[in-house]
């Protein structure tokens, strides 16, 4: 595929990095040249430094043959207009990265498709569906729903009760043989090594292991990882940003008390108005005795999105220092994702690295309809839908050669979420869910497209 990027920041960055990796054909294009050079020596790309709306760029980055152009400069505007004009130029199909969550709840309404404009990303928007999802799996530290929650991806990190710590995945399973749910990647605690496991990997005490579970598994897990699910009413969010403001409005209309600190007077007051049902505290959320004052202590979900990335982890470390059930901070620095379990926080979020995971999936070609990256994991979590003429019809898993840095999570037949093992025959119309590291997905790709 030939993609133009626009805009070398942390999301453009990572998206190329990403697609790098797979010898896609990548124009990056900014035109602040210390941002493109580091992307140019880092990346095997083509950079071309110049404003994005400008014709005669895009030309000489042949927006005419493209595939896909992506705008993810710093502004709503800049992209919006870089993709309706690509678009008239002979882009393929746009992608524009927006804040203005407004343009999302009417794009039906506007019809920007007729406009030139495929896809709508807002990082912010979707940083706030995912501290929904935290909140919801209250024990799990990463979670992700296939199909409306049939079949739903969750993290959790082992603790030493976990009855299944110190068994292989093979003994485990014969142990267990009711299951429903499967494990597909695992973390060791102090490593960077993605593990997929096989059945003779061992749990470890400590491991971060992410596991497909069906609607049954959630329960099964909760006991046999030797976690509670914590019950979650009371919210304490530290910072009004928009990520803030969304997630404090989400949360009152799902009746959890909120509590909303902002340390900006005007904002406060402002935010106050827009969230009736919030108590809005105007305060300096790195102030310990102003989060005690206002029974930190009570709160069962403590939630940091300010701008500020170590007032966030800081603030965090504070509200786990009070055994709050529930801590989530907001990083701009995907560097920090290596530190949230190791410091003590339950979940690391990054809005970009979510809204690039987000454009990721619109990039798979053929019938990926979902996909996400795991959080500090180099693996990657893909649903298929079998066609007549995948590979995988009509096999046994058994059957099929898989890669050893691949495996099956679950499948969805018949809107069900299903946990298989290999002698379950795939059928055309299945949704199969797979996880793999990077270097198996061309292989992947082959069996099912």
């Amino acid at each position: 595929m030939r993609i133009i990027i626009a805009g070398a920041g942390d999301v453009g960055f990572h998206l190329a990095k990403l697609l790098s990796y797979e010898s896609q054909d990548i124009t990056l294009i900014d035109s602040d040249k210390e941002s493109l050079s580091y992307a140019d020596n880092h990346l095997d790309i083509r950079a071309l430094k110049g404003d994005a709306t400008s014709i005669s760029v895009l030309e000489d980055a042949r927006v005419s043959d493209s595939d896909l152009l992506i705008a993810v400069t710093s502004s709503e505007t800049t992209n919006m207009t870089l993709c309706m004009l690509a678009k008239q130029l002979g882009s393929k199909r746009t992608i524009a990265r927006i804040s203005n969550t407004e343009f999302i709840e009417n794009k039906e309404t506007i019809r920007f498709k007729d406009r030139g404009i495929d896809e709508l990303i807002a990082p912010e928007e979707l940083a706030a569906s995912e501290i929904q999802s935290l909140i919801n799996q209250s024990a799990f530290n990463d979670t992700y729903e296939f199909e409306g929650g049939t079949l739903t991806m969750v993290g959790i990190c082992l603790p030493n009760g976990a009855l299944f710590v110190g068994k292989n995945v093979k003994d485990a399973a014969a142990t267990f043989p009711e299951v429903h749910f499967m494990p597909i990647a695992i973390k060791r605690a102090g490593t960077q090594f993605t593990i997929i496991p096989r059945g003779d990997t061992v749990f470890q005490a400590e491991d971060q292991v992410y596991f497909i579970t069906s609607k049954e598994g959630v329960e099964e897990l909760y006991k046999m990882t030797g976690t509670v699910k914590k019950d979650i009413k009371n919210v304490m969010i530290l910072g009004g940003s928009k990520v803030g403001q969304k997630t404090a409005r989400d949360l009152c209309s799902r009746k959890f008390n909120v509590k909303l600190i902002e340390k900006d007077k005007q904002k406060a007051t402002e935010l106050s108005e827009q969230l009736p049902n919030a108590l809005v505290i105007n305060g300096d959320g790195r102030n310990v005795a102003l989060l005690e004052e206002e029974s930190l202590s009570a709160m069962d979900a403590f939630i940091a999105v300010t701008g500020n990335s170590e007032t966030n982890i800081m603030s965090c470390l504070v509200a786990k220092s009070k055994e709050i059930k529930k801590t989530i901070a907001l990083v701009e620095n995907m560097d920090y994702f290596q530190l949230s379990h190791s410091i003590g926080i339950d979940t690391l979020i990054n809005k970009k690295l979510l809204a690039a995971n987000n454009i990721f999936r619109y990039i798979r070609k053929g019938e990926v309809v979902a996909m996400t990256r795991l959080n500090n994991l180099n693996a990657e979590i893909l649903e298929f839908i079998v066609k007549p003429k995948s590979a995988v019809n009509g096999k046994f898993i058994k059957d099929i050669d898989f890669p050893r840095l691949a495996t099956i999570g679950g499948v969805i037949r018949d809107g069900e979420g299903r946990i298989v093992l290999g002698g379950f025959k795939i059928s055309q119309g299945d949704r199969v869910v797979v996880c793999c590291l990077p270097s198996a997905i061309p292989k992947i790709e082959k069996l099912f497209l």
